[in-house]
């Protein structure tokens, strides 16, 4: 690739806003190099030399448009990442929630796992849910991401990388094929994984938790506001969000309250 797929100011500020306006995600100087990097390894695989011409080219064309922006999307993830916020939902969401759900007749939590990656975060709670839940109750997963890629990944539900799984959970809900693990169907089945843009409306309503987790990260603070408070409508009256634990909602104008557990900090929606 010559030095044309290099961008000059004027086409970097051109691709930055089409990527704000597209997905909310900002790009600044800081992080150029990575925009420029991902653009240069699109344009060798579409054997484009102009960054002029791919421009165009996603301006007209919403399926490469969209495997652009998956492209940019940042995609790091592991099973029981952040343990401490799993043990805050072991320990102290899910027991509150179960409270709650007994005084209006309902049996079932409704999660939302949003930014899901290759599925390891949707799994995880799956998994963990499984094991903790009275019987009689039940669990429903919509897990989405911006990256088909990802999503593609995570509906196979194989892994190579099984790092930080209990073995006790290993040998309960998966099987050891092909060099990898492939998760039990009957888990599977429990998460419907969902292409989203966090810029739009979900549509989705009364989720008693939703996990968004290092993703805000990536907006600047007005998409961030407007993000957090899409959640606040996606939820039920008395639930609660998950954020990356370098993540906060200080200083945001949000209905959120925050809670501090022995365990780990999240919000709660209280009304």
């Amino acid at each position: 690739m010559s030095d044309a797929a290099f961008l000059t100011d004027a086409d970097f500020e051109q691709y930055r806003n089409l990527i704000y306006n597209e997905c909310g995600i900002h790009f600044t100087s800081t992080n150029r190099s990575i925009l420029e990097s991902r653009l240069k390894e699109r344009l060798r695989e579409k054997a484009i030399d102009s960054v002029r011409t791919y421009f165009s080219t996603i301006t007209r064309d919403q399926s490469e448009l969209k495997s652009f922006l998956d492209s940019i999307t940042t995609n790091l993830t592991r099973f029981f990442r952040n343990q401490a916020q799993f043990d805050a939902l072991e320990h102290h969401v899910i027991p509150e929630l179960l409270n709650v759900k007994r005084s209006t007749g309902s049996s079932t939590i409704k999660i939302w796992s949003a930014g899901c990656s290759t599925g390891e975060e949707p799994y995880t709670i799956a998994m963990l849910l499984s094991e903790i839940l009275p019987p009689s109750w039940s669990f429903e997963i919509v897990a989405s991401d911006l990256s088909l890629k990802c999503l593609m990944s995570a509906k196979e539900g194989f892994y190579n990388k099984v790092e930080g799984i209990p073995d006790n959970y290993l040998k309960k809900y998966f099987d050891e094929v092909d060099g990898g693990y492939k998760i039990h169907s009957n888990l599977m089945s429990k998460i419907r994984f969902d292409y989203h843009n966090l810029k739009n409306d979900a549509g989705l309503r009364s989720m008693d938790i939703v996990f968004c987790r290092n993703v805000i990260i990536y907006f600047d603070d007005i998409t961030q506001a407007a993000v957090i408070n899409r959640f606040w409508d996606a939820m039920s009256s008395k639930s609660f969000l998950f954020i990356g634990h370098s993540e906060s909602l200080f200083g945001m104008n949000t209905k959120f309250e925050f809670v501090k557990t022995e365990w780990a900090t999240l919000y709660r929606k209280f009304i």
